[in-house]
């Protein structure tokens, strides 16, 4: 059996239309999830992209990797083993079309990197430079199966520029007009508004940097379907475990938070989660209950038929929930722990009904220390009842704190978040034809900062 990671950089469930979104976004990997298993409640509970993917590669959580967030400082460690050294070790020819680098090329045979033209500052296209790296990686994988290859899109990071005709795909109106004030409060936003001006300049209207992140989503699908199409022609997708899932999602408009992300809310958290093994996985299942980032590794390892059992995970295989076919969460986990790390410190407990995020310092956009959700009432996490429910709150909180004391004393490992410092507090720099304020040079870093995920001209990726 051979298998294929796709990580969807900073897609959210939410905005895919097989996961009940209105706009038809993701058509190709609609068909995917008919063909396979979807998972409703799907979560990477510690953000954003390293720990993120860090966890999706060794089924370990922040505690045991101590990757918390985008800091070079902090290597994992050489002894906790990613998903690649495993298999290569069991045989598997190992590929990869990424840009991470660092410990995530650990285990890959081949690693390829990819760019795509900046000629077109205002239209990018970086799907289709992943997908050209990927398919030559897919046909000369297919004369050494079994394999697995890994590959990374980032079209729905920021900055939103998908090309035509996407780019006018959900909107269709003037998105600088004066009549426009919904980008007002986006742009008094200090930390972020010089570098918004570098990619949405002058725009107004708040529909319209939602509707390019849904087109990247749409744009990034048409270029998967043209390397899902060659797995068809190689004659390999009947053997080939496919996994399509994102390392975190976005902020668009929901909770005061701009184009980011930064908050412990399901915009961010929830991730799809798609497995399409033919013949195996029965097709059009859809699976609800709480699953994690950290149970993908045992996961892939149960279906390759891997033995496990002299490796840790914090995760657990789901294949129990696919062969069992719950469509309820009787199965699932209880309860996931949260991490951020990103513009701010934080940390969540989510249960089937309640979340509690509290914060480990103060709030970059000024939000409440300790927030409390009913997620079976309010799902769009809108109304903050801690102070309403006190006692669920302590409960929360007693549970979040034994989770990381019992955690910490397990690893042998102090606890990782206080230690590591958020890794910017400003991003973009000042042009001189828009800045009012002379002072804002450029990204404001602390010492061991780091920003990922594309490259401007004044900060690489």
């Amino acid at each position: 059996m051979n298998i294929i990671l796709c990580s969807l950089d900073t897609v959210r469930a939410d905005r895919l239309s097989c996961y009940g979104y209105p706009r038809l976004t993701s058509p190709h990997l609609d068909k995917v999830a008919r063909e396979g298993c979807l998972f409703l409640d799907f979560h990477s509970p510690h953000i954003p992209t390293y720990p993120g993917h860090t966890t999706m590669m060794t089924g370990r959580d922040v505690y045991a990797h101590h990757v918390t967030g985008q800091s070079g400082a902090y290597e994992l460690s050489p002894k906790i083993p990613m998903l690649a050294e495993i298999l290569q070790r069991v045989g598997y020819h190992t590929a990869a079309a990424d840009t991470l680098g660092r410990w995530f090329q650990r285990g890959f045979k081949t690693y390829r990197t990819y760019e795509w033209s900046k000629d077109e500052p205002r239209h990018w296209r970086a799907g289709e430079a992943v997908t050209e790296v990927a398919v030559e990686l897919l046909e000369a994988a297919a004369f050494r199966e079994p394999f697995f290859l890994f590959v990374h899109y980032w079209d729905a990071h920021t900055p939103y520029l998908p090309p035509p005709p996407f780019d006018r795909m959900f909107y269709g109106g003037d998105e600088r007009s004066p009549q426009h004030r919904s980008m007002t409060p986006v742009w008094q936003c200090e930390e972020f508004k010089w570098y918004f001006h570098e990619w949405m300049p002058g725009v107004t209207d708040i529909e319209f940097p939602k509707a390019q992140y849904d087109a990247e989503i749409a744009y990034m699908d048409t270029c998967l379907a043209r390397f899902l199409n060659r797995l068809d022609e190689l004659g390999l997708s009947e053997r080939t475990l496919l996994v399509l899932t994102a390392d975190h999602g976005e902020e668009l408009d929901e909770h005061g938070c701009w184009f980011d992300h930064h908050g412990l809310y399901e915009t961010n958290t929830r991730v799809p989660c798609i497995l399409r093994l033919p013949g195996v996985i029965p097709a059009g299942l859809s699976v609800r209950g709480l699953a994690a980032m950290m149970d993908l590794v045992p996961t892939v390892l149960d279906y390759a038929g891997v033995d496990d059992k002299d490796l840790r995970f914090d995760g657990r295989s789901l294949r129990p929930l696919v062969d069992g076919g719950h469509s309820t969460a009787s199965a699932a986990r209880e309860a996931l722990h949260l991490t951020e790390n990103t513009w701010m410190k934080k940390r969540a407990v989510r249960t089937r009904e309640w979340k509690l995020i509290t914060a480990l310092e103060p709030d970059l956009h000024g939000f409440p220390e300790v927030e409390l959700y009913r997620l079976t009432d309010d799902p769009g996490e809108t109304r903050n009842l801690a102070d309403e429910y006190p006692d669920v709150v302590a409960d929360l909180r007693a549970s979040m704190d034994t989770h990381v004391r019992e955690r910490s004393a397990f690893t042998g490992l102090p606890d990782p978040l206080p230690l590591q410092p958020v890794p910017l507090r400003r991003i973009g720099t000042a042009s001189p034809d828009i800045a009012q304020d002379a002072r804002v040079a450029r990204d404001e870093k602390l010492e061991d900062g780091d920003f990922v995920g594309y490259e401007r001209e004044e900060v690489g990726a």
